[in-house]
């Protein structure tokens, strides 16, 4: 079974803008906050969060980080172009199957 992905998004103080530090494969959001948590807490985060990449709609797919495909069979696979924020993410191209 395929879990499946989370982005997760944080900021180090309130005034500051969310910002993608990576993201977790989990079989729903509760799991996903609690893996969340401890894959990238050694930062002191004031808030994190978790979004389904199933959920995000690229404005400009063409220059996105989240890229959304049609499959084979019709049904549409994401995939993760390239790793972002500055958590260390790195050129990735992963694509994840549904």
């Amino acid at each position: 079974m395929i879990e499946p992905v989370f982005e997760v998004f944080a900021r180090k103080n309130r005034g500051e803008p969310l910002r993608h530090i990576g993201f977790v494969n989990a079989m729903n959001g509760d799991l996903a906050r609690v893996y969340a948590w401890k894959e990238y807490d050694e930062q002191n985060w004031e808030e994190m969060c978790v979004i389904p990449r199933s959920a995000i709609i690229p404005v400009d797919p063409e220059r996105s980080t989240f890229v959304t495909m049609m499959g084979e069979d019709g049904a549409q696979e994401i995939v993760h172009a390239r790793g972002t924020g500055s958590y260390g993410g790195s050129e990735m191209a992963v694509k994840e199957a549904r």
